[in-house]
């Protein structure tokens, strides 16, 4: 393929979704859901009356997270390896910005899984379908 029908090809894909270059080969990334069945890590609580990343106002009484790559509206059971606490919460922003955690949960859900008060907490997550 000549370097201008490979830039055409990779103008498509990027229009439609994030690219992967591997051996000079352009091939799409699935827009399916990230596989977390069995992701484990550090989660944090935030609270701010702005707006999330997709759109909708922040309320820290919603049941609701941050992550980095699961689609919007994506359910997932946080489960906190502490105490054995879990609840469900919808993806609706971006995040978390700090190196080592995989979730930013808003400040209900903190409350819910019992850790608020020291702010972080060892935890399992689950896509729930």
């Amino acid at each position: 393929m000549t370097a201008w029908g490979m830039g055409r090809v990779a103008g498509a894909a990027f229009a439609t979704g994030i690219i992967f270059i591997a051996g000079g080969n352009a091939a799409l990334a699935s827009s399916k859901k990230t596989n977390v069945a069995a992701t484990s890590g550090m989660a944090s609580y935030y609270g701010y009356g702005g707006r999330t990343a997709n759109g909708e106002r922040h309320s820290a009484q919603a049941m609701t997270a941050a992550h980095r790559s699961l689609p919007f509206n994506t359910r997932v059971r946080v489960t906190n390896k502490a105490n054995g606490r879990s609840v469900v919460v919808r993806i609706n922003d971006r995040g978390p910005f700090v190196r080592g955690r995989i979730i930013d949960v808003s400040t209900a859900v903190a409350d819910q899984l019992g850790f608020r008060k020291r702010g972080v907490a060892k935890v399992d997550i689950a896509v729930v379908d």
